[in-house]
């Protein structure tokens, strides 16, 4: 039982640690909070000898919880107006309606 717990759980630190490197914000932290489950289970049924890999594991798992709160609350996504194609984007209306003017005046 132990074994399956401990396979559980280096399954989900790894999809822990993927979603805290993409783009995922708070989505990151459900696969994180059930690696802490399975891995609190495998801590309880291990022997003395045998909790220094969940320990690491543990370790691992708050590191991507910290990271992923910190992106979350120390990150502030803002969107920026690119002037250069606002401009861009102005010009080429006129010139489209310049061109159209043209082609009305040739009729």
């Amino acid at each position: 039982m132990r074994k399956t717990f401990l396979i559980l759980s280096i399954i989900f630190v790894v999809i822990s640690i993927v979603f805290s490197a993409l783009p995922l914000d708070t989505l990151a932290l459900l696969p994180i909070g059930i690696t802490l489950i399975f891995l609190f289970i495998t801590f309880k049924k291990s022997e003395a000898n045998q909790r220094k890999f969940p320990k690491w594991l543990f370790i691992i798992t708050y590191l991507c919880g910290i990271f992923v709160l910190g992106k979350t609350f120390l990150i502030k996504d803002e969107v920026a107006v690119d002037q250069q194609f606002e401009q861009q984007k102005i010009e080429t209306k006129q010139e489209a309606r310049q061109e159209l003017e043209e082609l009305e005046g040739l009729e």
